[in-house]
């Protein structure tokens, strides 16, 4: 991506450093074990009981000093979110959603404190809609590359897009009525509203896409293979198979690779937020 002389974001408040840091694992392991033992059904005290049995968290950081490549990572994270906003507050305005208000993002190293309580780097980005902040540990993206393999600055930017894409959703109340619907169900049909939740993330990160290509001109080649391959590895077929050899599909919560890059890549062509109610389309043909 090119965004040389782009803004950053001010809605950004930096925790770095702040927090206690995790041992055992270390992060990006502990990370990806967490974000399996969600996909794999497990719910957010499994994921704590994660943390806790890898070292849990020790001692808080001191003196901290990021990394070169955190500090880019961090500046970039910016830099994205400063675009969703423009996208976004254009986009509401000419479509007669009202004002959009943008969500904060929140930079932090291991846990930290949240309106939907302590954040943990394992769980990897997050967005809470109770302070309508978004969570992110910036090592997730390291976690992603050497653990998935999924790279590159887009494939980056397609993480902070969905997670904003979240946003977008409570702005427009989806998220909240999906949630309440959740409440009142199964697990297994909760599961299966959760990942209409996800797949319209997905799609909301394309349209993003779309509109930061148009407007800004910043899209290279190569830039929506990495979203796409990005989105293909994040699927729960793939990480379920690639941990334990085979997919469980009632205990999916985000969507198969192959949803997950349809939606991505409906959003990126189409731009148009009214194609993406994945909530009335039969489950066949999410």
């Amino acid at each position: 991506m090119k965004l040389d002389g782009r803004r950053e974001s001010t809605h950004v408040e930096d925790r770095r450093g702040m927090s206690g840091k995790t041992a055992g694992l270390g992060i990006g392991g502990i990370a990806i074990v967490a974000i399996l033992t969600l996909l794999m059904g497990g719910d957010l005290g499994d994921v704590i009981n994660v943390v806790s049995q890898s070292g849990g968290v020790g001692q808080t950081v001191t003196n901290y000093e990021p990394t070169p490549e955190n500090e880019a990572l961090a500046k970039f994270s910016r830099q994205i979110l400063a675009s969703t906003e423009d996208v976004w507050t254009q986009y509401f305005a000419e479509n007669g959603l009202g004002n959009y208000k943008a969500p904060t993002l929140v930079l932090y190293t291991g846990s930290t404190s949240t309106s939907c309580g302590q954040g943990q780097a394992a769980m990897g980005p997050f967005y809470c809609s109770a302070d309508e902040n978004l969570y992110i540990d910036l090592s997730f993206f390291s976690s992603m590359r050497q653990q998935l393999g999924a790279d590159g600055d887009f494939a980056y930017a397609y993480v902070i897009a969905h997670e904003v894409g979240h946003h977008v959703q409570h702005l427009l109340g989806t998220l909240d009525q999906a949630h309440s619907q959740m409440a009142r169900m199964s697990k297994a049909d909760a599961n299966k509203v959760s990942v209409r939740i996800e797949l319209q993330a997905d799609f909301y990160a394309g349209v993003w896409g779309h509109y930061e290509s148009a407007l800004f001109g910043s899209l290279e080649e190569g830039d929506l293979e990495e979203a796409i391959n990005c989105a293909s590895v994040i699927g729960d077929d793939y990480l379920q198979k690639k941990a334990q050899g085979y997919a469980v599909e009632e205990s999916f919560t985000h969507g198969t690779a192959a949803q997950r890059m349809r939606w991505l890549k409906k959003g990126l062509s189409t731009g148009d937020v009214r194609q993406g109610d994945t909530f009335s389309v039969p489950e066949s043909q999410l």
